[in-house]
């Protein structure tokens, strides 16, 4: 048998190398297998991966007629699906990937007694060579076919998201022509609570079975679009009810959400990992920091040990004049991102107003106040700056991106708005 990278059989060594092979069982039909060349991984495919092999072949008694390299790519396949040959399928399915093997195939377990005319006569044996290049997992991941998942890169480590975990999540859905339904990619991601779920319940789903770094492809049918409504707005289509919906996922990272009540009314989200092992235990002195929020951000109540100085630094900036302009301008800026990232929306607003009423096409103060906006979802007004922001400079990245993300708010409130509404006509009736 001559090497598969010459891209071409060697007719004479094939036959002679055959005649030499041990003989070992695959099953009990008949099918014999000889490995030429070891894979590099201990997996192997299972049934429904989609597999992608090359391979050359010829009959047991006479020369080599077919190979895939004569094609110029590998040949693809559904592992178990009955897409090919059961020799195929059974013999495939305990190879390992890059690994080489010889399979001698009896007639039950290939073309049988009617064969493959004109070149597989009835009941004829075969002899394949074929390496295995690689294959893609796929699952059936809502048990009836509804939702499957490809595995396109193998995710890092064992864990996976559980319910009460807050997921971030790249993703682009189309329809199977290709066309973008809704997206969140190049640098831009989502995060969403997956208890609550998402826009299309396959997502939700599937990242249960995903693991970090892991991209997969979804293939949705009807019944899984959007549970019992679909939703047609910026950037959303709605589907044909014969189409296909596809869903490519990207899951970043989570954020571990803990139960501590048992009754999901305290919950616990873990935003930094701690040091050590050690834990207070009841009756313990411990020293703590919190910001007490509702759920639209706005911030209620604040302990702990930035607050104080940071109001004391605040003053000072605002009332000692040795300050030259850059220093004073370096001072703001830091005082507006403490306001930002410690709740303080409002006065982060206020301080990017006074910037505005002098100078209207800063695009920086139209930036971090639509930012404040959008923290205390007050989303027209954020739209407004933002648009401002854009006719002043187009290209701007920063506020393109903060653009997506209010455009996403506003759907997420007109579904919850849509969703009330309904509720409300159906008590109605």
């Amino acid at each position: 048998m001559g090497d598969f990278n010459s891209k071409k059989i060697n007719k004479v060594n094939f036959g002679t190398y055959i005649q030499e092979l041990p003989k070992r069982e695959i099953g009990k039909e008949g099918l014999r297998k000889k490995i030429l060349q070891k894979g590099n991984s201990w997996k192997t495919p299972f049934p429904g991966d989609e597999i992608q092999v090359h391979y050359g072949v010829k009959l047991q008694d006479g020369e080599y007629f077919d190979s895939s390299y004569d094609k110029g790519k590998p040949f693809t396949f559904k592992l178990g699906q009955g897409e090919v040959i059961k020799g195929w399928d059974e013999g495939i399915a305990t190879m390992k990937k890059s690994e080489r093997a010889i399979f001698t195939i009896p007639p039950n377990l290939g073309y049988g007694e009617i064969g493959s005319p004109p070149l597989i006569p009835p009941n004829s044996t075969l002899i394949f060579e074929i390496e295995l290049v690689s294959w893609n997992s796929i699952r059936d991941i809502s048990g009836d076919g509804g939702i499957s998942k490809k595995i396109i890169k193998e995710g890092e480590g064992w864990a996976t998201p559980k319910d009460v975990d807050e997921v971030l999540v790249k993703y682009v859905a189309s329809t199977e022509d290709g066309k973008i339904l809704s997206k969140f990619e190049d640098g831009i991601e989502i995060s969403f609570a997956y208890l609550l779920g998402h826009l299309y319940p396959a997502m939700k789903k599937c990242i249960k079975t995903m693991r970090k770094g892991e991209i997969v492809e979804l293939t949705v049918k009807p019944a899984y679009y959007f549970g019992n409504s679909s939703f047609d707005g910026d950037g959303i289509g709605i589907l044909q009810s014969n189409s296909n919906l596809i869903i490519h996922l990207e899951l970043i990272s989570w954020k571990i959400v803990v139960d501590v009540t048992g009754d999901n009314k305290v919950l616990k989200k873990l935003i930094k990992v701690g040091e050590g092992y050690d834990h207070p235990i009841e009756g313990s002195l411990a020293k703590v920091m919190y910001i007490g929020k509702h759920e639209d951000g706005t911030v209620f109540e604040r302990k702990g040990s930035v607050e104080e100085p940071f109001d004391y630094a605040s003053k000072f900036i605002q009332f000692d004049h040795s300050f030259n302009s850059h220093e004073r301008s370096r001072a703001n800026a830091l005082r507006l991102s403490c306001y930002l990232n410690n709740g303080g929306h409002q006065e982060a607003s206020k301080m990017c107003s006074k910037v505005i009423e002098y100078d209207p096409c800063n695009v920086k103060a139209l930036f971090r106040r639509a930012q404040a906006y959008l923290r205390i979802n007050e989303l027209e007004k954020a739209e407004i700056d933002i648009k401002k922001a854009l006719q002043v400079d187009p290209n701007n990245r920063d506020v393109k991106v903060m653009y997506k993300e209010v455009k996403n708010k506003q759907k997420q409130y007109a579904q919850h708005e849509v969703k009330i509404f309904s509720t409300m006509l159906s008590r109605l009736a």
